[in-house]
């Protein structure tokens, strides 16, 4: 595939502010150059990029709601009340809930978790899966879901129906109508003040980890947690400057030197060593096993892997995930291959601006996987569906500059849910409606994709 090199002519001010910068730090101008072009301008940016300190966190009560999640979950935690951690069965939502349910227990709680089945529950907080929480041993008086619960407007109102409060750790893009919780955690929260808006869902349930360690006395023991959000950023790919590079600076230190039984399970599960340990190993590495648990069967081996306790334990779990994450792979390669037949016979690259697939037989657990890869090959956003109780259900993922979640806004009249970030979201539409969905996306997408935006872009320093 061809691709265009940008590299962006340096202005005046830019060219002054290199030749100070560069005094300033003692470093070469070319390196120099480097900084200020990422947005590094003077010797006190410079200073945070490089040594990055845990004094420069933002203070998780800049947050809206966090005063008020702060105090409701204490006040569960003090009376002995039931506590359920909601999470999603990917890298973001399993750490997220291993974390917060190993912070709360070491403060004494009564806390268990639920990762909803991506089969017979589906995605985010629902009515079926409160009704089986209610329906467990664990019937909860205080729910927190993470890394999603934002648009479950229903689910929320359901849940508060049934006497269960509600605190949500959201990173997603909110609908036009907020759920009815007692308390909502989300930087992108219309009104929200929080100076970073790039967080990962398990970077805003830290924020409460945070927050609640501060008010007990006990602030020191919430960064014993940042192996989980570094874990959980690098995966999702979210910035890391500012705020999210000392999280996981300070994560990866953990995991590097002192990591927890299932951590370490996982890394020698992939052929790696601590010590050199960086984003891309987690990446390409471990989040991949950490998933695969989800994709293709119960997300809760990979909270229990990450909370294990022992050697014996994690290498236990950490050998079924890696024999889930063989066979992924395989199921992942036949439905890729398939896609690329179909997409070959029906791509006109004059008309179609948007890969629309709808195949009932592809496996559930990679459709997210499967997309990423036709985005890498064809260079255009993608929606890959499968049909689940009759529903086609799928993922969608873009290219540079096209928002994809305002792509399908665009066509929420013909959807059933959808929800999700700029460059990857879920979708669901009724079977019959696939033709007009494809059609409408790829009007929509029409007068947004530049021919420029087609042709991929590398940014060079």
């Amino acid at each position: 595939m061809r691709y265009r090199w940008r590299l962006p002519a340096p202005g005046p001010e830019d060219i002054n502010c290199t030749r100070e910068l560069a005094q300033a730090i003692n470093v070469p101008e070319s390196i120099a150059s480097i900084l200020v072009r990422r947005g590094i301008r003077t010797f006190e940016e410079a200073r945070d990029f490089f040594r990055p300190s845990l004094d420069a966190l933002h203070a998780p009560e800049l947050m809206d709601g966090m005063p008020e999640a702060t105090r409701r979950v204490i006040e569960a935690v003090q009376s002995g009340e039931r506590i359920a951690v909601y999470g999603d069965y990917d890298v973001d939502g399993t750490t997220s809930t291993a974390m917060m349910t190993l912070f709360l227990r070491s403060l004494g709680a009564n806390v268990a978790y639920h990762i909803p089945d991506r089969f017979t529950e589906g995605y985010g907080l629902t009515t079926n899966s409160i009704d089986r929480l209610l329906g467990s041993e664990q019937k909860p008086k205080l729910l927190i879901s993470i890394d999603c619960g934002i648009t479950a407007v229903d689910a929320v109102q359901y849940a508060r129906d049934k006497d269960v409060d509600v605190v949500i750790c959201d990173h997603h893009e909110p609908g036009p109508v907020l759920p009815n919780a007692n308390a909502i955690l989300n930087p992108l929260k219309p009104g929200c003040k929080y100076p970073n808006k790039q967080l990962c869902g398990c970077g805003v349930a830290f924020k409460l980890v945070q927050s609640i360690a501060a008010a007990v006395g006990k602030l020191q023991e919430a960064y014993e947690y940042l192996d989980f959000v570094a874990l959980a950023s690098s995966a999702d790919i979210v910035s890391l400057l500012g705020e999210n590079r000392i999280l996981v600076y300070y994560g990866l230190l953990h995991i590097n030197n002192r990591p927890r039984p299932g951590i370490k399970a996982l890394i020698e599960g992939a052929g790696m060593k601590t010590g050199k340990l960086g984003t891309t190993q987690i990446v390409f590495g471990l989040a991949p096993r950490i998933n695969a648990a989800g994709r293709l069967g119960d997300g809760g081996r990979s909270v229990d892997l990450l909370m294990a306790q022992t050697v014996v334990d994690s290498q236990t779990v950490a050998l079924v995930l890696e024999e889930e994450n063989v066979n992924r792979r395989r199921i992942d390669e036949e439905a890729f291959l398939e896609a690329c037949v179909l997409v070959d016979t029906m791509l006109d690259r004059e008309r179609d601006r948007v890969i629309v697939l709808h195949n009932g037989t592809w496996h559930a657990g990679v459709i997210g996987i499967v997309a990423s890869r036709l985005v890498e090959r064809y260079h255009l956003p993608v929606v890959l569906m499968t049909t689940i109780d009759g529903i086609a259900k799928g993922s969608a993922r873009s290219i540079a500059g096209f928002d994809i979640h305002s792509a399908l806004k665009s066509c929420e009249h013909m959807l059933i849910t959808f929800g999700g970030h700029k460059y990857a979201a879920g979708v669901s539409v009724n079977i019959e409606k696939v033709p007009e969905f494809r059609s409408a996306i790829n009007t929509y997408a029409t007068g947004v994709i530049t021919r420029d935006m087609l042709e991929p872009e590398i940014a060079i320093d």
